[in-house]
């Protein structure tokens, strides 16, 4: 029998491993069907009314379906502040706030010129979404399969850490393409206006790598925001429905889940931007010069110009990511996917911490 104490230790220490190791005491529980009760969000059975099971095949797809959503009509809606903020980190003589940045765009471009890079935008981001959020489900149940319940609960912020990160590793090779195009568009006035100018061109100038130079940037920037993005998410929801909303989330109505679903996301955007907004001027400047390295680049830029743009990007990210959760999560309820609640621990885990006689 383990001391009560340890469960304070399970409880306040997410980022990391138990300090102890769990010993398998008793068979798990099993379902009708002859496979284990999961009682997890990582990792939990369907209830009457979805449309389909959870991880199932169909259940992946329509999360893939979800992310293109969420993903590419968020960062589409708002270009002219990426592109503002994108201009801000490669040449900050010239555009010297947010406003300033948009004040010289329309000067100079006109309204429309605001809406520089929406095709690459719109099409690399979608791609992104369907692999981040499509991998990240498939990641999480695979995990937690190899953890097992009661090891999914207590390191259950690093298992969605370790989901998150694997997801965006696939989901920036699908990105780098598009951003490399968009960051050129946005930030070489005169070298290309749309989609169908600019790839061309690059690919004569530089071939196929021109599309793939800031791959590695982009993971240094999405994969740490990612992570944060998806962790901080998860357990803000279970720190929201414990300690703020008066009601289980079982008596709250779907409307009512997904306020605290777009409130959650918007913590976790917050933490995003700050997290990744270095390595995300590393990636503007990057793509906007030919023959630059990322470490030239750092060094460069220097201490206090790696946070150009940060006020921007928080704006940005904070409402992209909080929008971002409620579409994925409004994707679920349209189409009636499983939504397990916040992860509960196990009892088999209770009785081992002495929670139950």
């Amino acid at each position: 029998m383990y001391p009560t104490s340890l469960t304070q230790l399970a409880r306040g220490n997410p980022f990391s491993a138990p300090l102890f190791t769990l010993q398998k005491v008793e068979e798990p529980q099993q379902s009708l069907h002859g496979q284990r009760t999961r009682r997890l969000a990582a990792a939990a059975t369907a209830d009457e009314g979805d449309s389909c099971e959870f991880g199932s095949q169909k259940y992946f797809v329509l999360c893939g379906f979800g992310g293109i959503l969420s993903c590419g009509t968020t960062h589409t809606a708002v270009v002219p502040l990426d592109l503002v903020k994108c201009r801000m980190q490669v040449n900050p003589d010239k555009y010297k706030s947010i406003g300033n940045g948009f004040s010289v765009t329309v000067r100079e471009d006109g309204v429309r010129g605001l809406a520089k890079g929406w095709a690459p935008t719109f099409i690399g981001y979608s791609m992104q979404g369907l692999c981040k959020f499509g991998f990240y489900e498939v990641f999480k149940i695979l995990y937690s399969d190899i953890l097992g319940e009661e090891n999914t609960y207590l390191w259950r912020t690093s298992l969605y850490l370790a989901a998150s990160a694997s997801a965006e590793f696939f989901a920036d090779i699908a990105l780098a393409p598009m951003e490399a195009v968009k960051v050129r568009i946005q930030t070489q006035p005169g070298y290309a206006n749309t989609l169908r100018q600019c790839v061309p061109k690059m690919f004569a100038e530089e071939g196929l790598w021109a599309f793939y130079k800031g791959v590695v940037p982009l993971w240094m920037r999405q994969i740490p925001y990612t992570m944060m993005k998806f962790a901080c998410f998860e357990r803000t929801v279970e720190m929201l429905y414990k300690y703020v909303v008066p009601k289980p989330r079982s008596e709250c109505s779907k409307p009512e889940q997904l306020v605290v679903t777009f409130v959650a996301g918007y913590i976790a955007g917050v933490f995003c931007a700050i997290v990744s907004h270095p390595a995300d001027s590393v990636v503007s400047v990057l793509n906007k010069e030919k023959g630059s390295t990322a470490a030239q680049v750092l060094k460069r830029l220097g201490p206090k110009g790696v946070w150009k743009g940060l006020v921007a990007r928080i704006i940005m990210i904070g409402t992209l990511t909080a929008l971002q959760w409620f579409i994925y999560d409004s994707v679920k309820v349209y189409f009636r996917l499983p939504r397990p609640p916040p992860p509960e621990m196990p009892e088999s885990l209770k009785k081992k911490l002495g929670l139950t006689e």
